[in-house]
């Protein structure tokens, strides 16, 4: 296959063209018709699966550039902090103290500006910077893109920082990587998401005395950031982790008053924790109702608490469709076969929201109930070129089975 073609994949963000071209031959040091080398490319469109491709078949991620750079250092520009993990993997074992020196000064620079400020420096530009939300193209956390004399940047320097430290074995105190999370305030993005990755990675006493003072704070976002932190501490700690969160989230979130903390402490794994969800579930805030119905504990094919049916029963009929909406997400995946179960997702198939009409219509399917037909007719128009097709699917996958077991042909237009 010609570089051209690998070129072009690139361009098309289609990392599994870019890993089929790279299997037929082509070399993963191709440069474009500007003679930018490909990964320059994925760096330039904060393409993180592309440049895991090209990265995995030998690109150099330290390869000297016409303009002094390298595509690491452009990574850390790029404010893409999962982009520039992904070329660190592969670089930072050959990376000499002038660079790392290099690397952490061009962050820490970025950081300190701003990354509208920063491109204003970079471009000499004067106009208004464009600014969107996107998220990560690893699927993580979220960024602002922010676009101005045809030049763009994600924000997550700060986030770019704080990885880097960490790689390079540069032990920041606690209070300066909550500090940079704070002054974030947003738990979706990057420079909040990293600084939770990186304490999370210590473990230790240290990290689970500072939950501790957390969880009591007055300011919300605080105690969110504990409760994140605890998560990731779930994750790569496991067992050590579950015991000591046994002892503190229960009743923490028995207490817990604000929704985005609440809903933060839904993944806790504790008997203690299947009362919460009836304890909220009139709370006046919809905010917290929409979390009650992942405080449900449940198996992959059963509710174990005895209220359980009853409460997403009554969320289900709630006046917030926010409420009813998460009623729906919660159920739609049941692999149970409890009757409760079809008869709330049928009276979805009415509402508003064409996202929940489509999932009540697969939950329906998954339950093997006939009213997915009629349901798939009421869903309406769709571009299935936006949708997942897995989902929109689901009724015409349930008549092909009803078909197959009465031994019938299939007729095409019976879905």
């Amino acid at each position: 296959m010609s570089g051209h073609q690998l070129v072009a994949a690139v361009r098309a963000g289609r990392a599994h063209a870019v890993r089929e071209a790279l299997w037929a031959g082509a070399g993963p040091e191709t440069e474009d018709a500007d003679g930018v080398p490909v990964l320059c490319v994925a760096v330039a469109a904060f393409d993180g699966y592309v440049a895991d491709a090209l990265l995995d078949a030998g690109a150099d991620p330290l390869r000297p550039l016409p303009d002094g750079s390298t595509p690491l250092l452009r990574a850390v520009i790029s404010g893409h902090a999962g982009l520039t993990a992904a070329l660190l993997r592969h670089a930072a074992d050959r990376l000499t103290e002038e660079d790392r020196a290099e690397l952490l000064a061009c962050a820490r620079r970025w950081c300190g500006t701003g990354a509208e400020a920063g491109l204003r420096l970079a471009t000499g530009a004067t106009g208004p910077a464009v600014r969107r939300r996107v998220a990560d193209d690893f699927g993580i956390t979220a960024y602002d893109l922010i676009t101005l004399g045809g030049m763009s940047v994600y924000d997550g320097h700060c986030a770019v920082l704080t990885r880097l430290e960490a790689v390079f074995g540069l032990h920041r105190p606690f209070d300066v990587l909550l500090a940079r999370a704070l002054a974030r305030a947003d738990g979706e993005h990057a420079d909040w998401t990293e600084a939770v990755a990186v304490l999370a990675e210590r473990s230790g006493a240290e990290v689970w005395d500072r939950v501790l003072v957390l969880r009591s704070a007055s300011d919300p976002l605080r105690r969110l950031l504990a409760a994140d932190l605890v998560r990731e501490l779930l994750a790569l700690d496991a067992e050590p982790a579950e015991r000591r969160a046994a002892d503190v989230l229960p009743p923490w979130a028995s207490e817990e008053t604000d929704p985005a903390v609440l809903r933060g402490l839904t993944y806790i794994d504790d008997p203690a924790a299947e009362e919460l969800g009836p304890a909220h579930r009139a709370h006046p805030d919809p905010r917290v109702r929409m979390v009650v119905p992942s405080l449900l504990h449940r198996t992959r094919y059963a509710y174990t608490h005895p209220e359980a049916w009853d409460v997403l029963a009554a969320l289900a009929r709630d006046p917030d469709a926010r409420v009813r909406a998460a009623v729906c997400e919660c159920l739609y995946e049941f692999e149970g076969r409890e009757p409760a179960c079809a008869d709330i997702l049928a009276g979805f198939l009415g509402e508003d929201d064409q996202l929940v009409r489509v999932k009540a219509v697969s939950g329906l399917a998954l339950a093997d109930d006939p009213r997915c037909v009629e349901g798939a007719r009421l869903i309406g128009p769709v571009d299935r070129a936006e949708w997942d097709s897995w989902l929109l699917d689901a009724a015409a996958r349930y008549v092909e089975r009803r078909h197959r077991r009465a031994g019938c042909p299939l007729d095409p237009t019976s879905a």
